[in-house]
C-alpha cells in the first residue's frame, strides 16, 4: 500500500487547465483516467487526508504510486481522450458499464457485393449495418421471415452462396419466394442491393411509404382483374403489418431517441436503454456497472454516453436522449455528441407527457434489472472472494492473490509438445492475457513435463525481468513506443502448474535461476488434488468443499483445456502438410491457400474436385492431384468382428 504523499506533484507543477491524468501503480499499469476542467484543482482533491476520501477513492490513491497527466486544448478534446485512454488501458477504478448479457443484433452487411442479413453478436465492424439489439436472436429471425416475402435479400452464408452458384441451382428460399436469388443470377449485383437497401431504410422508420405503395400496387392489380398479382401483394402487406406489431408505439410523433433508465445504491448500478426509431422501439439493451469511487447519477449518465456512442457511426447517435439526470458536465457532452452525429443532438430530462412516462417505464426496468442482477451475483462475489481469502491463509501468502496464473503442458506420445498460460484476476479469467507456447525441446532431443514447464517458467519471467531491467524506465509495464501494456509486464501473486511435486520443483528451480524470490509457486495433482508446495515433502489438503481449491481446479482445467486446444490444431496442420508435401506441382503457397479455405483434414477429405479448384492456385491437374494423395492416405474402414460389416 502505497503512500499518496510519496507521489504527490510538487506545487505548482500541475497546470490550471484542462487536460487528462493516469494514476498508476508500482509496475506502471493505469488503474485510473480522470479529466477535469483544470487539471490543478482535480487532483488536488486526490491528495487530501485519506479519512476524507470515498472508500474506493483510498483504495485507488493507496493502489497507485505515480500520476502524469496531458493538457488538451478544449474540454470536448478531454473528453475524446479520456474515453480512448479508458478503452485502452481498461483501468481497473474506472466506471466500466459491461453488458448484463450478450445481445444479438440483425446485421446487414452493406460491405459485400451481394449483401446478406443475418444476426451477430459482440464487436461491431466497419462497413455493416446494425439493427437493435434484440432480447432474443429468435425474434430477430421471426422478424426477417416476415419481410423477406417484401423484401428477398440473401441471408445465406458465403459458403451456401458459393455452392449454390457452382451448381447453378437456388436453395429453398429461392424457389418459395423468400430470397432473390442472386446466387445463380436471377437478378444482378445492383438489383440486389436495392433491394437490401429497401430492407434497411423500412427497418429505418420509413414504414408509411412501403405501406401505401403496395396498398396502390394491390388496388392497381385488382383493377385490371390481375387477382393473383393483387393476393400476393396483400400477403405481402399483412406480412408488413405483422412485422410492425411486434415493434409498438410508444411515441406518436415519431421520434428517434434512446431513452435511459437508471437504478442504483452504494455499490452497483443497473442501466436499461430502450433505442425509439420512427416512434417504435427498435432494441433494449442493459448494464451493470460496479462503483469503483463516489460517483453521482450524472456522473454514471456521463460515462454510460462516453461507452454507449464512443465507437459507433453517426447514424447511431439520434437526436434526442431521454435521460433521469443531465450529465455532469452537460455542454461538453452534447458538444461531442454532436461531433459524432454531425448534426444537433440534444440530452434533456423530460417533465412531461409520453416521454416522461416511457423514461419512468424504462426505469422500472432497470430496477428490476438491478434487483435480478444482485440475487445472481451475490453468492458469486462471496464465494470468489472467500476462494482468494482461503488460499491466502492455506499456503501462507501475504496478500490475496489477485492475479494467479496457471501453466500446463500438451504433447501426444512427446510429439507437437506445447503449453499454454492463462490468467485469473479477482478469481475471473482474464482471456486477453492468455499465452500459448510453442516448446523448443532439450539439445538431447527429449522433452519431458518437467523440462517444458522449466522452459515456459523461464521464457515467461525471463521477459518481465528484462521489461524490468531499464532503472531508467519509470513506466516499465508500459511500451514506449505504442504506450499499451506490454504482454508479461505484471508478476502474478500466485504461479500454479498442472502436476505434483517434481512439476512443481522444476518451476521453482526456474525461478531461483533468474533469481525471483517474490512469486509463490503450487502444483495442483489430478489424482488427490492435492496442492504441493516447492520444498516441502508432503502436500496441502483442501477440504473437497473448499471454494479455494474449487477456484484453483477451475484455473487449471482452463490452462488444460487451453493447451489441448492449440496442440491439436497444431497437429492439425502438421497433418495435412504431410499429406500434401509429395503432391506434385503443389508448393508452399498453393498449400497454405488450402489449409486457408479448409482448415482441417477432415474438411479437405470431404471436398469435390470443384471445390478444390476454386481455390486460388489450384488448377484441374493439381486439385485431382490433391485428391488422389487423400485418397491413398484415408485410413482403412473398421470392421465389426461380429457382423462382417464395415463400421462408418
Amino acid at each position: 500500500m502505497a503512500d499518496p504523499a510519496t507521489y504527490r506533484p510538487a506545487p505548482g507543477a500541475v497546470p490550471d487547465a484542462p487536460g487528462v491524468y493516469r494514476f498508476r501503480d508500482p509496475h506502471g499499469r493505469v488503474v485510473y483516467v480522470g479529466k477535469a476542467k483544470s487539471l490543478r484543482s482535480r487532483l488536488a482533491s486526490y491528495f487530501q487526508d485519506l479519512a476524507a476520501l470515498h472508500p474506493r477513492t483510498q483504495a485507488m490513491v493507496t493502489t497507485a504510486s505515480s500520476v502524469d497527466w496531458v493538457t488538451v486544448g478544449t474540454e470536448v478534446e478531454a473528453l475524446q481522450l479520456e474515453y480512448t485512454w479508458i478503452k485502452e488501458f481498461d483501468p481497473r477504478y474506472n466506471v466500466r458499464y459491461r453488458d448484463d448479457k450478450s445481445y444479438p443484433y440483425l446485421a446487414v452487411t452493406l460491405d459485400e457485393e451481394y449483401p446478406r442479413i443475418t444476426v451477430m453478436r459482440g464487436q461491431k465492424r466497419k462497413g455493416v449495418r446494425y439493427f437493435g439489439p434484440y432480447s432474443h436472436a429468435w425474434a430477430i429471425r421471426e422478424t426477417v421471415d416476415l419481410l423477406l416475402r417484401v423484401f428477398p435479400a440473401r441471408t445465406c452464408s458465403a459458403g451456401v452462396f458459393k455452392r449454390h452458384g457452382q451448381i447453378g441451382r437456388p436453395c429453398l428460399l429461392g424457389y418459395i419466394g423468400k430470397c432473390s436469388a442472386p446466387c445463380t443470377g436471377q437478378v444482378s449485383a445492383e438489383e440486389h442491393r436495392r433491394i437490401v437497401e429497401d430492407f434497411v431504410a423500412f427497418l429505418s422508420g420509413q414504414t408509411a411509404a412501403y405501406t401505401r405503395r403496395i396498398e396502390r400496387e394491390m388496388k392497381a392489380a385488382a383493377a385490371e382483374l390481375d387477382y393473383e398479382r393483387a393476393a400476393r401483394l396483400r400477403d405481402d402487406l399483412r406480412a408488413l403489418e405483422r412485422a410492425l406489431e411486434k415493434n409498438a408505439v410508444v411515441l406518436g410523433d415519431g421520434t428517434d431517441a434512446d431513452v435511459i433508465g437508471l437504478a442504483d445504491d452504494e455499490l452497483e448500478a443497473a442501466v436499461q436503454v430502450f433505442h425509439v426509431r420512427g416512434g417504435r422501439i427498435r432494441g433494449q439493451r442493459g448494464f451493470v456497472v460496479e462503483k469503483v469511487e463516489d460517483v453521482s447519477a450524472g456522473d454514471l449518465v456521463e460515462h454510460l454516453l462516453q461507452q454507449l456512442y464512443g465507437d459507433q457511426t453517426a447514424d447511431a447517435v439520434p437526436r434526442e436522449i431521454l435521460v433521469p439526470a443531465l450529465p455532469t458536465d452537460e455542454t461538453t457532452t452534447e458538444a461531442w455528441l454532436q461531433e459524432l452525429r454531425g448534426t444537433h443532438v440534444e440530452v434533456r430530462v423530460p417533465q412531461r407527457g409520453d416521454k416522461k412516462d416511457l423514461l419512468a417505464t424504462v426505469t422500472r426496468n432497470a430496477e428490476e434489472a438491478l434487483v435480478l442482477h444482485k440475487t445472481r451475483r451475490a453468492g458469486d462475489l462471496t464465494s470468489r472472494s472467500q476462494a482468494l481469502e482461503e488460499l491466502q491463509e492455506a499456503l501462507g501468502l501475504a496478500e490475496a492473490p489477485l492475479r494467479i496464473e496457471c501453466i500446463d503442458v500438451s504433447h501426444l506420445q512427446g510429439t507437437d509438445v506445447v503449453a499454454s498460460l492463462v490468467v485469473f484476476e479477482d478469481g475471473l479469467a482474464r482471456k486477453s492475457e492468455y499465452r500459448r507456447f510453442a516448446i523448443r525441446g532439450s539439445d538431447d532431443g527429449i522433452s519431458d513435463d518437467t523440462r517444458s514447464i522449466a522452459e515456459v517458467v523461464t521464457r515467461r519471467f525471463r521477459r518481465l525481468l528484462e521489461e524490468r531491467s531499464d532503472p531508467d524506465d519509470p513506466n516499465p509495464g508500459i511500451d514506449p513506443v505504442t504506450g499499451r501494456p506490454r504482454k508479461f509486464a505484471y508478476p502474478p501473486q500466485l504461479f500454479v502448474v498442472d502436476g505434483g511435486q517434481p512439476q512443481v520443483e522444476a518451476a521453482q528451480a526456474a525461478l531461483s535461476e533468474l533469481g525471483l524470490t517474490d512469486v509463490a509457486i503450487v502444483g495442483l495433482a489430478k489424482r488427490l488434488e492435492e496442492v504441493w508446495l516447492p520444498g516441502d515433502p508432503d502436500p496441502v489438503i483442501l477440504p473437497r468443499t473448499s471454494e479455494g481449491l474449487y477456484l484453483l481446479q477451475r484455473v487449471r482445467d482452463e490452462a488444460h483445456r487451453f493447451a489441448i486446444a492449440y496442440q491439436r490444431q497444431k497437429r492439425g496442420k502438421r497433418m495435412v502438410e504431410s499429406i500434401l508435401d509429395d503432391v506434385p506441382g503443389l508448393g508452399e503457397a498453393r498449400k497454405k491457400a488450402l489449409l486457408r479455405q479448409f482448415g482441417s483434414l477432415k474438411r479437405l477429405r470431404a471436398a469435390s474436385l470443384e471445390e478444390l479448384e476454386s481455390v486460388p492456385g489450384i488448377g484441374p491437374t493439381v486439385a485431382q492431384a490433391v485428391l488422389d494423395a487423400l485418397a491413398a492416405s484415408a485410413p482403412a474402414p473398421a470392421l465389426n468382428l461380429t457382423t462382417g460389416e464395415i463400421l462408418d
